[in-house]
């Protein structure tokens, strides 16, 4: 079995790759080759038992993809994409990358002998309803910024695809993510890692909206749990609809503030400022709080753990790399 992963380098794509890595297989086969690619060739996963490419390309060229996904790959993990706050900023970049690339990825899989599954980082910006509601899996993708048009306009594309049997595409609407390792990124969403990240590494960090804001969340380590199991899944229940609203956690601010507190102590909560920022909350704001998820639990994707296990599997996973990466 030959797998991709389309943005490699980011931090979800660098976790999928160790636990193949780990693994050595995926839905009991054996996995046989990795490629992983981003603008920059990512870095191997450690102890692979099978040979990784790691190429640099841009996902928007129309060439791009050739050599990325070479005939017999069968698994295309997409998640390349501009992030929100950046789409939203540049709508051209937005465009190109998770609009243009998605597409350079469909028009790929229409030249290989057989149909690969793909698996689509889509997200909740795909929809809109704000604080207020629980969307149902039949809820209408009504985005109220670029970014989520972008990704909403990718799930169409790769569903009809699905539907002409070019790829076979799973869409995974993906919660906020927390807690990023690393630094904070250009997403609209950055402040929700930042304000248990920063604090646990020692660092003041801002928090731009009131403790009583509501965010639809997973951890990296569910993500991953939810990629390997779109990739190995029998799709056909799934008919013409292929997106996913994955079960996630509503978790309020100050829910996530307590979590911190109850494992980094009082001083580590101390550290996050209350400094409102309007534009932040503008676009965070359209974004649906919860959702129903009932689809994705009768398909078998498993439930995310609370926001106190959220929070030390960052400090178990990925405090000590964070803390050497950014020279703390």
């Amino acid at each position: 079995m030959h797998v991709t992963i389309l943005g490699g380098g980011g931090f979800l794509g660098r976790k999928l790759a160790a636990r193949l890595a780990r693994d050595g297989a995926l839905g009991g086969r054996a996995v046989s080759g990795l490629t992983l690619f981003d603008l920059n060739a990512p870095a191997a996963p450690d102890g692979a038992p099978f040979p990784v490419r790691c190429l640099a390309g841009d996902i928007a060229a129309p060439a791009a993809l050739e050599n990325a996904i070479p005939e017999g790959t069968d698994v295309v993990f997409h998640l390349a994409a501009v992030v929100s706050a950046a789409a939203e900023a540049d709508f051209a970049l937005g465009m190109r990358v998770n609009l243009d690339g998605t597409r350079n990825l469909v028009e790929r899989c229409i030249g290989l002998s057989r149909p690969p599954r793909v698996v689509f980082t889509s997200s909740v910006a795909s929809f809109s309803g704000g604080q207020a509601a629980v969307l149902p899996d039949d809820a209408r993708q009504v985005p109220a910024n670029s970014y989520g048009a972008q990704k909403a306009m990718g799930e169409l594309l790769l569903s009809d695809a699905s539907r002409k049997r070019f790829l076979d595409a799973v869409n995974i609407r993906l919660p906020t993510v927390i807690v990023r390792p690393g630094r904070p990124n250009k997403a609209a969403s950055s402040f929700f890692s930042a304000i248990l990240r920063e604090p646990l590494l020692g660092l003041e960090t801002d928090l731009p909206v009131g403790d009583d804001f509501g965010v639809w969340v997973c951890s990296p380590r569910q993500a991953v749990e939810w990629f390997l199991h779109a990739a190995t899944m029998d799709t056909g229940p799934l008919g013409l609809d292929r997106g996913i609203n994955p079960p996630g956690l509503r978790a309020t601010v100050g829910k996530m503030l307590a979590a911190l507190r109850a494992v980094g102590g009082e001083e580590a909560a101390s550290r996050v400022r209350r400094t409102p920022d309007p534009a932040i909350e503008a676009i965070v704001s359209g974004w649906p709080a919860a959702f129903t998820a009932e689809r994705a639990r009768r398909l078998g994707f498993p439930e995310q753990e609370g926001l106190e296990a959220v929070v030390r599997a960052f400090v178990e996973d990925d405090l000590a790399a964070t803390r050497a990466e950014r020279g703390l």
